[in-house]
């Protein structure tokens, strides 16, 4: 009987991942519909990983490598789980690769369209200088206009929210809310030019031929700005003599013999040259409350000449010139509040001589010492005042810019 041949030492087989298991997206292999999913312990990223796979894990079926299996075998809903968290995982991954590339992509345009527009004006400013400055102008102004537009919905959107009105905003959003109303009304008309087909020839060259009429601030150059300035306060200080004649024959149709003297003494005294002082403006309040020289009391004429002060039309009838001279005086008022718990030292030199030009004084060529004290007189006398004596404001606005720049009597 020949000995028995000694046994062959095998190597151990390393256990082999499945087929679905090392290839989530294999569809060749049909698991078993018994199976049982378990949760498994690691991350879905592990599991689907298969440039890098699990160690072989003992498991109680038989089969090692195979986490949490009945018997060894791929369930249906764990190669779904795979196939799904794999597909997530890669729709996840391209939609922030295209995003990034579609950002170079703007990017670059957005380089290549500066770079562009650079020599353009480079061009525009060494073969037309003339147009050129129209042409920054016009450009410099639709960017200045946007921002402003920008602006003016965050105030709206804040006044909304927190259910504010006006005069409960700062110095600076509401100075913004009027003047963007003021220019919102001027440009109407142009507007309304240009709504018939081919019309918009006929509205450039009329904003190049009147750009005083048609144009807003921010198509303004800064030599314009100033020359229009300019014009507007000669304008306006044509009317501040006939307001200074109908006030003085408004005061002697008054009963009371004492505060008529001293409101003649004061018009007599402002049309001989001298500026008056605060204390003779409220020494006559009581008469701008409740006699003839209130709003709706005073002559047409007077209105009229009243209106042109604060730039409001004068052909309008009666009743809404009062009206409109009320509001726009109250809403200086309100601006004079807002101003006063700013403070006048948070102003720039700028929105310095705006509020003194707002107020009746042409401060573009002042000095900003004296557009100060000038301010700082008027808050004064704008505070001490009720709504009741509007009128009031209303005339102190020719009464203390008139003869300002002559020397205090």
């Amino acid at each position: 009987m020949a000995p028995p041949s000694p046994a062959v030492a095998q190597a151990p087989v390393p256990p082999q991942w499945p087929p679905l298991l090392h290839n989530p997206h294999s569809r060749g292999a049909v698991p078993c519909p018994g199976a049982t999913w378990f949760p498994p312990p690691r991350g879905p990223r592990a599991l689907v990983d298969s440039q890098a796979p699990l160690p072989p894990q003992p498991w109680p079926g038989g089969v090692s490598g195979l986490p949490h299996l009945s018997g060894g075998i791929l369930s249906p809903k764990l190669t779904r789980g795979w196939w799904c968290r794999c597909q997530v995982f890669r729709s996840q991954e391209r939609p922030l690769s295209s995003r990034a590339t579609s950002r170079a992509l703007v990017a670059a345009v957005a380089t290549v369209a500066r770079r562009v527009n650079a020599r353009y004006e480079r061009y525009l400013e060494r073969s037309f200088p003339r147009f050129y400055v129209l042409y920054s102008t016009f450009t410099s102004g639709i960017q200045a206009l946007f921002l402003e537009v920008k602006e003016i919905g965050r105030i709206r959107f804040r006044m909304s929210r927190q259910r504010l009105k006006v005069q409960q905003l700062p110095y600076r959003d509401m100075e913004r809310l009027r003047q963007f109303r003021r220019d919102a009304l001027k440009a109407i008309p142009i507007g309304i030019i240009a709504i018939p087909p081919f019309a918009n020839f006929l509205v450039i060259v009329l904003m190049y031929f009147f750009p005083r009429q048609l144009l807003i601030r921010y198509f303004w150059t800064p030599q314009q700005q100033l020359e229009f300035l300019d014009v507007y306060d000669s304008i306006r200080r044509d009317s501040y003599p006939d307001v200074v004649q109908s006030l003085a024959l408004a005061a002697q149709s008054l009963p009371e013999p004492r505060p008529r003297e001293l409101l003649q003494q004061l018009c007599s005294q402002v049309q001989g040259g001298a500026r008056p002082r605060l204390a003779q403006l409220l020494a006559v309040r009581s008469l701008f409350s409740g006699s003839p020289l209130v709003l709706n009391r005073l002559q047409v004429d007077h209105v009229r000449a009243l209106s042109q002060v604060l730039f409001l039309t004068p052909h309008l009838p009666a009743v809404l010139l009062r009206h409109r001279l009320l509001s726009h005086i109250l809403e200086i008022r309100h601006l004079d509040r807002a101003l006063l718990r700013l403070g006048l030292g948070q102003l720039s030199e700028e929105e310095l001589r705006a509020a003194c030009y707002l107020r009746g004084l042409n401060a573009t060529h002042l000095g900003r010492a004296e557009c100060w004290a000038w301010l700082e007189q008027w808050l004064q006398l704008s505070c001490e005042l009720q709504a009741s004596e509007a009128s009031l404001l209303a005339h102190s606005m020719v009464l203390l810019s008139l003869n300002y720049s002559r020397p205090s009597e």
